[in-house]
């Protein structure tokens, strides 16, 4: 892949669910909803920055578990690996359940027809990953465009009719603390940024990897924090505090309310191929993530069989048979309880993950003897924890279990890998 893919990969990544439930989220919140989107977007800036340079260092195939290896060793490497990589596959259900709720025009309200349609997109996606990195990578940067018709006209229209007043706290949220509901907000956001760190997992099959990844890392996740603000404030703007946090889909509610409801149609339409861009991209990244970690010695040899096109189809299995009954299980909850336990739980181990990430950033700047470097890994590193210790009790021991659950693959595992 050259430069263009690894940028769309890197919009295709972040760019996804987010954009579309985000809006209904953060409307009980009221300009705090709005202040903790610019802080997640800074926090996210902050860390594509480190990601860059520690993929401009090791240029390799598997992403953040690459880095922890060369300052921890290979055992951190493992469990933070194998952590990703679940988790990796396990939002991927989200966006797959936010692309078809898009297309609640057209399938109307009967749950087994939603999940046929995420049946056959999760069929499709995983046919293209099967098939080649090439092909997923063209795939992206051509559902790229996408992304740009919708998330720059729809909100500089929508602006048109912003209302001030629409953006209220919701009453049992007026006595929070302005810092509680920063820190809520804030984490809230995050998840937009999720797979900051993407377009570093397939370093192997990437065109000059230590200049195009960063370079794309960078320019990417900065579009994609003004792309969020923008729209998220638009959409707020439109629609009441109230009947947005009720929203199933706000996007296409705040169009509809503004350009009417045939044009909604076309957008849900959009709406759609962009969210199965974020599936597709989303699906590689985790493929990678495996194939390396498999090639390292740190999962079972059959994660890193490969076709002739060089695909990692056996780790693309088995993501999306692992998906399969998340999406079975999720049919009986309405959209906003399906994405946020899940976006719950995933957000704070994907905060794990980069915690670790930017400690290795620290370590390796400190043998470097570059002190700003190594000062900025201190602070983003202490963003990261802060997200993570603002969580409920049940929340940190679900998403323990995903680093927890590694331990069952020590058995499968060459003992010597983990020395």
């Amino acid at each position: 892949m050259g430069f263009g893919a690894v940028l769309a990969l890197v919009f295709g990544s972040q760019i996804g669910s987010g954009i579309f439930v985000l809006p209904a989220a953060l409307a009980p919140f009221g300009m705090f909803g709005v202040c903790g989107c610019l802080l997640a977007g800074l926090g996210a800036t902050l860390l594509a920055f480190i990601f860059a340079e520690l993929c401009s260092k090791f240029p390799r195939t598997g992403g953040p578990y690459v880095y922890v290896q060369q300052a921890f060793g290979r055992s951190a490497a493992f469990f933070i690996g194998w952590t990703y990589w679940l988790v990796s596959w396990t939002s991927t259900s989200v966006v797959i359940i936010a692309a078809v709720s898009n297309l609640s025009a057209f399938i109307g309200g009967n749950e087994e027809s939603y999940l046929l349609w995420e049946m056959l997109l999760l069929g499709v996606v995983t046919a293209i990953n099967c098939r080649s990195v090439e092909l997923a990578g063209r795939i992206e940067s051509f559902l790229m465009l996408f992304k740009f018709v919708p998330f720059l006209l729809v909100p500089a229209v929508l602006l048109g009719s912003f209302r001030e007043e629409n953006i209220a706290i919701a009453p049992k949220y007026v006595d929070y603390s302005a810092i509680k509901m920063m820190a809520i907000v804030t984490a809230m956001s995050f998840w937009g940024f999720i797979g900051v760190e993407c377009a570093t997992a397939p370093a192997g099959a990437v065109q000059n990897p230590s200049k195009n990844i960063p370079r794309a890392i960078i320019i990417g996740t900065v579009g994609v924090a003004a792309i969020y603000f923008i729209n998220n404030l638009a959409i707020m703007g439109v629609i009441s505090s109230n009947d947005l946090a009720a929203s199933q889909s706000p996007y296409i509610d705040a169009i509809k309310m503004v350009l009417g409801k045939n044009l909604s149609k076309v957008v849900s339409l959009i709406t759609f191929m962009i969210l199965v861009g974020t599936s597709n991209a989303w699906t590689l990244a985790s493929a990678q993530a495996s194939l390396g970690l498999a090639q390292d010695g740190l999962l079972p040899a059959i994660f890193a069989r490969r076709n002739r096109n060089l695909a990692p189809y056996v780790g693309v299995l088995i993501s999306s048979v692992g998906m399969v009954p998340m999406l079975i299980c999720s049919q009986s909850k309405n959209l906003s309880e399906q994405i946020s336990s899940i976006v719950d739980y995933s957000t704070k181990v994907f905060f794990l993950v980069y915690m670790v990430c930017c400690m290795a950033f620290t370590k390796i700047s400190m043998a470097d003897k570059k002190l700003f470097k190594s000062f900025l890994g201190v602070i983003v590193g202490t963003f990261c924890l802060a997200m993570i210790l603002h969580s409920t009790i049940i929340s940190l021991l679900v998403s323990a279990t995903f680093v927890c659950s590694g331990i069952l693959m020590w058995p499968f595992v060459r003992r010597q890998a983990l020395t």
